[in-house]
């Protein structure tokens, strides 16, 4: 019997959560992958030890100062190339012996390696909801020319995904995306005003990165990964909808025309995702408890509240409107959201600001990458004029 080609895997990000979580996934089948370039942020000790265990043929860091230390911390132990900042990023994403890049890179940041890997025929896993939130027309008719495929790593749309296996995209009615509610889903509204960082970022169910939770916590998530979902399962925003489901068990459903509904379920665990994606079609054993339902508890849903989770109407609203106007209101949240770990303005503002940047932004045409970033630019600059006009009040 011949044996299996292993797989090689580039991880954009890989000293970040769902990086990490990959790795364990590489870690459980060194028979069936092969880690062959890593990028990283500026954890340069984690990076070296992934770096020493993996041995991966590239690894990059956002700096070259950082590039240079870890250089230093893995010299004479192993032989592999370096690189850095986005030279670095195209470099992990276009590595000849990749056959799948993981996009787990945070943010608006992803867009243009993600959008390398497919122009270089890799399938993608991804876990960088901004890309196709930025550019979802772009890119889809990207990785359609180039025959690539692109399995989606976020527990919600992984869920959406599976559900729709065997099943005829004309038969369905819906796709619910549920959510946690994040970590204020029982304070009183009129208490969010006073939430600080520390508390935005325990989050409930969940080990995410601080933006991530952050948008957990507003919604936001939530309202991204609608547009996220527009896009990767070609179906309209009228038959997206979101319900809150606080235990986290149910990942996400599908309803068809007949009333069915398949919903995927399982334990809160990133590794579940990820292992599907790298694996599909088959499925792994990852090592992982089963899910008990009996001793779980009720599991509830919700409709979101407008007045706590303004963001979602926000994201349905930019939707319709098109355009640049999903780049921009990614690119003003996250700027808001970095403003609040930096305690520069209150939880409630984020939102509030995001809303005023899309509205005083056109929805411009956003045929191309280069009308999306510039789009990006904007919104940014958008924010920081507003804060400091606050702060002149």
């Amino acid at each position: 019997m011949a044996q299996r080609k292993r797989k090689g895997i580039a991880v954009l990000g890989s000293t970040g959560s769902i990086g990490q979580s990959t790795l364990k996934v590489v870690e459980r089948y060194p028979e069936r992958f092969r880690m062959v370039a890593l990028a990283g942020g500026w954890n340069v000790e984690l990076m070296a030890e992934q770096v020493l265990q993996f041995r991966p043929l590239l690894a990059t860091m956002s700096t070259p100062e950082g590039a240079e230390e870890l250089r230093q911390k893995v010299r004479g132990k192993v032989h592999l190339d370096f690189g850095y900042g986005d030279e670095g990023l195209r470099a992990v994403a276009t590595h000849p012996e990749a056959d799948m890049v993981v996009s787990a890179l945070v943010g608006a940041a992803g867009l243009l390696p993600t959008m390398a890997a497919i122009r270089g025929q890799k399938d993608v896993a991804l876990a960088n909801k901004e890309t196709m939130v930025m550019a979802g027309k772009i890119v889809s008719q990207e990785a359609r020319s180039k025959g690539v495929r692109i399995l989606p790593v976020d527990s919600e749309h992984s869920a959406i995904f599976q559900s729709l296996q065997g099943h005829r995209k004309e038969d369905v009615r819906r796709i619910i995306l549920t959510a946690s509610g994040g970590a204020f889903l029982g304070l009183p509204v009129e208490r969010l005003e006073e939430v600080t960082p520390e508390q935005a970022l325990v989050h409930p169910n969940w080990k995410m990165g601080q933006k991530v939770t952050v948008d957990s916590a507003s919604l936001m998530n939530k309202a991204l990964e609608v547009i996220e979902a527009r896009w990767l399962f070609d179906i309209p925003a009228s038959r997206i909808q979101v319900h809150i489901h606080p235990q986290s068990i149910v990942h996400s459903m599908v309803e068809y025309v007949d009333g069915s509904v398949i919903a995927q379920m399982g334990i809160p665990d990133m590794q579940v995702p990820i292992a599907y994606a790298l694996s599909y079609p088959e499925r792994l054993k990852i090592g992982l408890p089963s899910l008990d339902l009996v001793n779980t508890g009720p599991l509830t849903f919700m409709a979101p509240d407008p007045e706590r989770f303004p963001a979602l109407r926000l994201a349905y609203q930019v939707l319709e409107a098109g355009g640049t106007l999903p780049a921009v209101l990614n690119a003003a949240n996250e700027e808001a959201v970095l403003a609040f770990l930096k305690r520069e303005i209150r939880f409630t503002r984020i939102v509030d600001l995001v809303r005023k940047v899309v509205e005083s932004l056109p929805a411009g045409d956003a045929e191309d990458l280069e009308a999306v970033l510039e789009a990006d630019r904007m919104a940014r600059e958008a924010v920081r004029n507003f804060i400091r006009s606050d702060r002149m009040v």
